[in-house]
C-alpha cells in the first residue's frame, strides 16, 4: 500500500509539470559543459536558500553556474554601516559559492534601494547575456521583499529582451512569510546535495543560518519532496516560452 500510494503522489507531481532537470543527480560531467545556469537574487544567501540545492545539482552534473547579485546585503546587519556590512555579506556569499561550486557576481545595487527602470533592465540583460545561459533562476515576482520582487523582474525583463531563448524559472522563499501565490510547475530531487545546500547558506552566519534553513527551509524541503516522494527537493514555476504564459486556461 505505501508503495502504492508512494507512485500516486509522483503520478500526480508529474502532472502538474516535468521533474526538471531529471535523472541530474545521476549524470556525471563530460569534458564539455552541458550549459550555463545563471541565477538572479535580491540579496546574498536568497540564492543559496531558494534552489541552492539545485544549482549544486546542476553545478555536479558539469552546467557552469552564475550567481548575480542583485545587491550585497548592505542594510542586512543590525548595527552595521552600509560599507561595513556589504563587506562582511559578500565574503559570506563568496564563501557559499566555493560550496556550491558558483561564480558569484554582484550587480551592485543596494539593499532596501533597489531599481527596476530602463538602464537597469540593460545592466542585467548585459549582464545575463554574457553568461550565455541555458536556464535562468530568479525569485518568485510577487514575494513581499521589494529586493526580491525587483530582482525577478529585472530578470524577467532580461527573458522578454532575450526573445525568451532560454527557460525562466521562479523559485521560493520562506513559503507563506515571503513567497506567497506559489503553485509549482517542476521539482527538482536534491536528497544528494540537501548537506551541501545547507553547509552553503551557512556560511551566511551574519544572517542567523539557523533560522533560516533549520526552522524555514528543511520543513519546505521536506515538504516538496512528498511530492515526489524523495527525501528532499525544491520547487519551481516555469515559464518556457511566450505561448506559456496562457497555456490551457484560456478556452480553445
Amino acid at each position: 500500500m505505501a508503495n502504492k500510494r508512494r507512485d500516486f503522489v509522483k503520478q500526480s507531481a508529474t502532472g502538474l509539470g516535468a521533474f526538471l532537470m531529471s535523472n541530474l543527480a545521476h549524470s556525471s560531467p563530460s569534458n564539455a559543459s552541458p550549459g550555463n545556469v545563471v541565477c538572479v537574487g535580491g540579496h546574498p544567501d536568497d540564492p543559496e536558500s531558494g534552489c541552492g540545492g539545485t544549482l549544486a545539482l546542476l553545478a555536479r552534473a558539469g552546467y557552469n553556474v552564475t550567481i548575480i547579485y542583485l545587491t550585497t546585503g548592505e542594510a542586512g546587519i543590525q548595527g552595521k554601516s552600509h560599507s561595513e556590512a556589504a563587506a562582511i555579506r559578500k565574503q559570506e556569499a563568496l564563501n557559499a559559492c566555493k560550496i556550491i561550486k558558483a561564480k558569484p557576481v554582484f550587480a551592485g545595487q543596494i539593499d532596501g534601494a533597489t531599481i527596476v527602470n530602463n538602464e537597469w533592465i540593460d545592466t542585467l540583460s548585459k549582464l545575463i547575456e554574457s553568461e550565455k545561459p541555458s536556464m535562468v533562476f530568479t525569485h518568485w515576482p510577487i514575494d513581499s521583499h521589494r529586493d526580491h520582487q525587483a530582482a525577478a523582474n529585472l530578470a524577467i525583463q532580461a527573458w522578454f529582451r532575450s526573445n525568451q531563448k532560454y527557460p525562466l524559472y521562479f523559485f521560493e522563499v520562506s513559503y507563506g512569510i515571503q513567497t506567497t501565490g506559489f503553485t509549482p510547475t517542476d521539482f527538482c530531487d536534491i536528497s544528494s546535495t540537501q548537506a551541501q545546500k545547507r553547509e552553503a547558506l551557512f556560511c551566511h552566519t551574519s544572517q542567523d543560518p539557523a533560522d533560516i534553513y533549520d526552522i524555514v527551509h528543511a520543513d519546505m524541503e521536506k515538504f516538496r519532496g512528498r511530492a515526489l516522494g524523495v527525501k528532499a527537493a525544491e520547487a519551481f514555476v516555469r515559464i518556457q516560452d511566450n505561448s506559456t504564459l496562457f497555456n490551457g486556461l484560456l478556452p480553445k
